[in-house]
């Protein structure tokens, strides 16, 4: 039962971020920046990856045909419910392995237009001992269409003494980019190219 309120309360959170447009509330796709696959391996090599989040790992997934990876440019619209101190993780995860999947990361000032627009919803919540990160990707086409939705949690032990986004460490924001790339990938490569 009281799962089963933690979920609830985490998906009406969800649904509330939604219509959130506070400035706080949002990071700036500018945070995930394109850069060339040398910097992302150079940026790479100096990560320590023995931090990962003490939930259950991303799903391992088949690599995504070149065809259709190397065509598909990504934007990230503003993320909606996350501090920037949450989010700075998340988005440089995102960055990393979007580029080490082959996947072209298109920036807002960008004038080429973008395959997919990726739009993220997020909600934190503070349960006893843990605290749980529930996430919404709705990936849209350059038109406005909803193409797909990558949805998702993650729990892990509090980080310190606060609650909510205060207590989310780094390294599970992190999870939940590895997380969103895969699940990416994953679709991309069901799409004809």
């Amino acid at each position: 039962m009281r799962r089963w309120l933690g979920a609830a309360a985490g998906l009406s959170a969800l649904l509330t971020l939604s219509a959130c447009t506070s400035p706080k509330d949002v990071l700036e796709p500018s945070a995930i920046a394109p850069t060339d696959q040398s910097t992302a391996l150079a940026q790479t090599e100096g990560t320590d990856t023995t931090t990962a989040a003490p939930t259950a790992s991303a799903p391992t997934t088949t690599a995504a045909p070149a065809s259709v990876i190397h065509k598909t440019r990504v934007q990230f619209a503003p993320i909606v419910g996350t501090p920037v101190e949450a989010a700075a993780p998340l988005t440089e995860r995102l960055g990393i392995q979007a580029r080490t999947r082959g996947i072209t990361l298109a920036g807002s000032t960008d004038t080429t237009a973008p395959s997919i627009i990726m739009r993220g919803y997020f909600s934190a919540f503070t349960e006893g001992k843990d605290t749980t990160v529930v996430y919404v990707w709705d990936v849209y086409d350059p038109a406005g269409t909803r193409l797909h939705r990558i949805n998702g949690q993650q729990k892990a032990p509090s980080a310190g003494s606060g609650e909510a986004w205060a207590a989310v460490a780094p390294a599970t924001m992190q999870s939940i980019a590895d997380a969103t790339i895969d699940q990416l990938a994953q679709w991309l490569s069901t799409q004809s190219g």
